[in-house]
């Protein structure tokens, strides 16, 4: 199914977070412009709703018996002298009828009469197509005035605070200001916005199709930028398959090393080298393991085969069996290496880590080893200098051991063997020399690998398995420490190994 796909399953993240952006950006964007729109649309009802404001407050100061001003213009209108937001000047006069209000007189028409100070009269007017249009109420909510475009069922809106300044609503496709005085009398001037809203439509139509478009380009960019990204898997599992099919030597190709999956393509390449090379190993000690096991078992066959063919005597019998049990024994221990190097490959090899001197162990060794080197007449030197090792003793003396034993079978006749133990700061390090042939400088990357025979001619008829210095190797590996030979033809060997120093 495509969910379980990883490209998919990121596109789909991808195509939600986009979006969730677009879409966020969007109507932030729209809601920005639609009250930029409604503002100016404000800006304009402001003037005018102010203006009749105005002219409702004026005639109650007049009612007063009082002018607003003695003398001089008005500070908040533009009439002469005297005036009021446009009234004619006040002058008592007993003589003169008493004041009506405008919004309670009628007209010869029979309809309510407002009259207007000629600039807002002219500000109201300036919408010939009546768009703009004006409704005055008085305090019980009965219509003073009214434009003639004005809504016949529309009623007077909510009350606010007095003198508050303009408050602004919007109703069934028109904007509208209000405002009232402290007598309660409304004054409400309105504004049709159709043009404004097809002008909201264009917009958020425009960016729908700028969002639809973005949101395209940045899915077909991430499908891009994914199938990249997760082309070296690809390449990866291919490689993999055809590893698995029995073709070791494939190796991924990496473009880019700096990268996670260059990084991890770096990773497994080495992974399969290192398979390559264990599995070259495991066929290389298969077949070796199978020639060292194939004289014995033929030397077995032949002279079981040799001494039934005819009667023999007593004594001849004897040598047969001591022949058999000879080569029986090489047998064994080959296969004893064999399973010891197995089980140290395995990590099922379990060592004491105590701490114990590495001195007394290389003496021991040497004490052992020294009718070996009287036979050949070798002469092993020691200088030894204490040194605490954390580590198994048997194990430790083994390594020791094999060491000394390779280095009298390979020496020189009357030749010597120098032994070294010398304390550093983090390691004890032990040094077995001899004044031999040496190792050809082809055969010294070799030393430590399995059945290996820097002299050809030392075949296992004389009892030498091939595997003592890679059990030598095996066990300082298990340590933690190292080895290393140093060695040139005629110049002798020396084999140095480094064992961490046991604390306190």
């Amino acid at each position: 199914m495509f969910t379980k796909s990883i490209r998919w399953r990121l596109q789909l993240w991808f195509a939600f977070l986009l979006i969730c952006t677009l879409s966020g950006f969007g109507i932030a964007t729209f809601e920005v412009y639609r009250t930029r729109q409604l503002r100016q649309v404000d800006e304009r009802l402001a003037p005018r709703v102010e203006g009749l404001a105005r002219v409702m407050r004026g005639p109650q100061f007049i009612r007063g018996g009082r002018p607003p001003f003695e003398s001089g213009r008005d500070r908040r209108g533009g009439g002469p002298p005297g005036s009021f937001d446009g009234f004619p000047p006040y002058t008592p006069d007993e003589r003169r009828p008493p004041f009506v209000p405008p919004w309670e007189a009628t007209n010869s028409a029979g309809g309510i009469g407002l009259p207007l100070p000629p600039d807002l009269e002219r500000l109201l007017g300036e919408d010939q197509q009546g768009a703009t249009y004006f409704l005055v109420w008085n305090a019980e909510g009965t219509r003073l005035h009214a434009s003639t475009n004005a809504p016949t069922d529309l009623s007077r809106p909510p009350a606010t605070t007095p003198d508050s300044g303009p408050h602004f609503r919007t109703r069934d496709g028109h904007r509208e200001a209000y405002d009232y005085n402290r007598e309660g009398r409304a004054v409400l001037v309105g504004k049709s916005i159709a043009a404004e809203r097809e002008a909201l439509r264009g917009f958020a139509l425009m960016l729908v199709g700028a969002g639809l478009s973005v949101l395209a380009l940045g899915l077909g960019g991430g499908w891009f930028i994914a199938s990249r990204a997760l082309r070296p898997l690809q390449d990866i599992s291919a490689t993999a398959s055809r590893i698995s099919g029995g073709n070791l030597a494939e190796r991924i190709s990496v473009a880019d090393t700096e990268n996670e999956l260059g990084q991890l393509a770096g990773v497994l390449n080495s992974t399969f080298a290192r398979l390559e090379s264990a599995f070259a190993q495991q066929k290389q000690f298969t077949a070796d393991a199978s020639h060292e096991l194939r004289t014995p078992i033929a030397v077995l066959l032949s002279e079981a085969q040799t001494t039934l063919a005819r009667p023999r005597s007593a004594e001849e019998y004897r040598e047969t069996l001591e022949a058999c049990l000879e080569t029986a024994q090489q047998m064994r221990r080959l296969t004893e290496s064999l399973l010891e190097l197995a089980r140290f490959d395995a990590g099922q090899e379990k060592l004491r880590h105590e701490p114990v001197d590495l001195a007394e162990i290389v003496r021991a060794s040497a004490e052992l080893v020294r009718p070996l080197a009287a036979e050949k007449g070798v002469q092993v030197h020691c200088d030894l200098a204490p040194g605490r090792v954390l580590g198994d003793e048997v194990r430790l003396g083994q390594v020791v051991t094999n060491l000394l034993t390779n280095a009298i079978r390979y020496n020189q006749v009357a030749g010597e063997v120098r032994v070294r133990t010398v304390p550093s700061a983090t390691n004890v390090v032990l040094t077995v020399a001899d004044n031999g042939p040496g190792v050809a400088a082809e055969d010294l990357p070799h030393i430590f690998e399995r059945f290996y025979r820097a002299d050809k001619s030392r075949t296992a008829a004389r009892g030498r398995t091939g595997l003592g210095l890679a059990i030598c190797k095996a066990i300082v590996d298990a340590h933690g420490g190292d080895i290393e030979v140093q060695s040139a033809p005629d110049a002798g060997s020396s084999f140095i190994v480094r064992l961490p120093q046991a604390a306190g």
